[in-house]
């Protein structure tokens, strides 16, 4: 196992994520020149936190299905968009500049994100070809893009069915702004360049209502990028594995029938095209 903690720094902005990786080393014993997907996570907790039941234990089930995983604590309020997004930029060109060492298949480079950690992942789905990100991170814009993306529970829509408080730390004044918050309202900013994606949501969330997923999914269809979606018919917000390693001390958040969606997800990735 290599395993890291390394600081993302982004020019002209003080904040420091911390990216903590998780990369299955290779053996002479086992296929030394495997290379393996990785998967980038970004936890959820509304621009105001990463929360950890949205991440470790989520990386252990993927390394456990042979992919490598990262986890980005990325900056949170009163940091500002877009100090997250150039964060998991920098993060994903640092993969790709150092796919030798960690033995990623660079062709494979998954995004994973929970509710707001989801919002961030498919911004930088939408937004990676943007040329404010290639000149702040004077690096080509290839370096970041991903090859696709698990959303799960995602913010995506400042409309109707928005998550108002992701929104209000993620562009703090600006949120009154209209053009600024339609601006992060994703399901406007899809291009034919936005990668493979596969969404899960559960029909009954009360706090990111289902229908942003549903708008994305919308979104995804009209410019023909590859999709696959899962809702399931019960189950609150923020369930991330849905079983008793994730759930609250009290029990909250396990809902077997939403399990699923980490091996739904491994079958994806496995048939995702390069």
């Amino acid at each position: 196992m290599i395993y890291k903690n390394i600081k993302i720094n982004v020019d002209g902005h003080e904040e420091t994520a911390d990216l903590y990786t998780y990369i299955l080393d290779n053996s002479i014993e086992m296929n030394p020149e495997r290379k393996r997907p990785v998967i980038v996570i970004c936890p959820g907790g509304g621009y105001t936190k990463t929360s950890d039941r949205e991440a470790e234990p989520v990386a252990m089930q993927y390394l456990a299905k042979g992919y490598h995983a990262v986890i980005l604590r990325y900056s949170v309020a009163p940091a500002r968009y877009p100090v997250a997004l150039l964060q998991l930029a920098e993060t994903l060109a640092y993969l790709r500049k150092n796919a030798e060492e960690f033995h990623i298949d660079t062709e494979k480079i998954i995004l994973l994100g929970f509710s707001a950690g989801a919002h961030l992942a498919a911004s930088l789905g939408v937004f990676w070809k943007k040329d404010f990100i290639a000149e702040t991170l004077h690096t080509d814009a290839e370096m970041m893009r991903p090859n696709g993306m698990i959303l799960s529970y995602p913010v995506i829509t400042s409309g109707e069915f928005a998550h108002k408080g992701s929104f209000e730390c993620l562009l703090g004044e600006e949120c009154n702004d209209e053009e600024k918050r339609k601006e992060q309202s994703l399901e406007y900013q899809v291009t034919e360049d936005t990668p493979p994606t596969f969404l899960w949501h559960t029909v009954t969330d009360d706090c990111v209502p289902v229908e942003n997923s549903l708008l994305f999914l919308e979104a995804l269809r009209r410019h023909r990028i590859p999709v696959e979606m899962h809702l399931y018919p019960a189950g609150g917000h923020g369930l991330s594995l849905a079983n008793d390693e994730t759930s609250y001390q009290d029990g909250g958040c396990i809902q077997p029938e939403c399990q699923s969606w980490v091996e739904l997800s491994c079958v994806w990735i496995k048939n995702l095209k390069k």
